[in-house]
């Protein structure tokens, strides 16, 4: 790494105020802090230092998604081959190599169109590069369906980097998780390419005649009154989805990165979960009443744990709900935040089978009442101790 830190090094003159590439000091600077410590230090006021800094939390982040990525990789060559008949007779590195072919443009896309925007906004406003389309760059294509159209995903993270977050003045400022922001746009403004049987497996080019494919999620099973997935399955993620949410043991295992670490709040996990249990549990009790729909008595009586392991709940409740700059900041309000996200994902799943997966929306909804929970959090505090100081006076 010697001979890059002596490039950068050389280099810098080049791009400082007044000199011929002065204009290209952002993007210098931030490949530069990427991949070496920043050599800056504070000259005032007091500070605390730490040799983990943003660049290096999203790292962590990233490396948290690796697991979900690399299954998700191999999942979509798993379901092409079983669509067209052909999974038996198909070793484990040529599902792979399907799964990663089909996945990276869509990775390099999202990173090339969202850092693109990034750099061009930090040279315009003279700021250094913000860090959190690294990790956001990861997570737009991981809660895509397969099939997403390139200049889609292109669309998409254009308008959740520039309306998501570049308005609100950049990483930290930003009041919805962007990564969110992208997929809703999608689900909103092409509700064909993000709905339907045919997004969620790669037929690819094949002359095999399939009879019987349906490339449909579990959830979306169940919608159409079909119960019809093993537990065992969807544990693991052998099943139609979007590309990082299907397997909850690679989500576990970035779960445990992110604990180990501390770089994600293991109470807004835990608070979400144990919202979806306890929303699953309420509406069981309910599951036979009289007046439901076959679709709606399928999901009123689709056990809790089901719930966690299918659709986007287990990848929302880690990686999305737990973004710390849209998630509530107060502990108290992280608990609140949590529950009430796992509270309306299962309740917006059951009661509106037209749309089996309520997590974007849960996690969107209180991204926006997060400000609200910290602020009656801290007003609570604040009254608590006046009423201390009364009593004490």
């Amino acid at each position: 790494m010697k001979f890059l830190k002596d490039f950068f090094e050389k280099t810098e003159p080049l791009v400082q105020k007044g000199a011929r590439f002065h204009w290209l000091n952002s993007v210098h600077d931030g490949f530069f802090t990427f991949l070496f410590v920043p050599r800056s230090t504070s000259q005032t006021g007091s500070h605390i230092h730490d040799y983990i800094d943003l660049k290096r939390t999203m790292s962590i982040v990233v490396l948290s998604l690796v697991p979900a990525l690399l299954f998700g990789m191999y999942n979509v060559g798993f379901q092409h081959y079983k669509a067209i008949g052909e999974l038996v007779s198909t070793g484990f590195f040529s599902l792979f190599i399907y799964g990663l072919l089909k996945v990276l443009p869509i990775v390099v896309v999202s990173y090339v169109v969202g850092l693109g925007i990034e750099f061009a906004f930090a040279q315009m406003r003279g700021h250094e590069i913000n860090e959190g389309f690294l990790v956001s760059g990861m997570l737009i294509p991981l809660i895509m369906p397969v099939e997403t159209p390139l200049w889609m995903v292109a669309i998409a993270t254009a308008f959740a980097v520039v309306f998501g977050k570049e308005v609100f003045g950049g990483t930290g400022m930003n009041i919805w998780n962007p990564a969110l922001i992208a997929r809703a746009f999608l689900f909103f403004a092409y509700p064909a390419q993000m709905s339907g049987n045919a997004v969620w497996v790669s037929m690819g080019k094949t002359d095999v005649p399939v009879d019987s494919f349906t490339g449909a999620t579990p959830l979306a099973d169940i919608a159409a009154g079909n119960v019809n997935f093993s537990v065992a399955d969807a544990f693991f993620g052998l099943i139609p989805g979007s590309i990082g949410e299907t397997s909850t043991v690679a989500i576990l295992l970035g779960a445990a990165i992110l604990l180990i670490t501390g770089i994600g709040s293991w109470k807004i996990m835990v608070s979400t979960v144990a919202g979806g249990v306890i929303m699953g549990i309420i509406l069981n009790l309910f599951a036979g009443s009289t007046g439901l729909s076959p679709e709606s008595a399928a999901f009123f009586a689709m056990p809790f744990w089901h719930h966690l392991i299918l659709g986007g709940f287990a990848f929302g409740a880690i990686f999305m709900a737990t973004d710390p700059v849209s998630a509530a900041q107060t502990e108290k309000g992280k608990w609140i935040y949590g529950f009430l996200i796992g509270i309306l994902a299962i309740l917006i799943r059951v009661i509106n089978p037209a749309y089996p997966e309520g997590m974007m929306l849960a996690i969107l909804l209180m991204n926006t009442f997060a400000p609200l929970i910290d602020h009656y959090v801290i007003q609570g505090h604040i009254k608590r101790r006046l009423n201390r100081a009364k009593l004490s006076a």
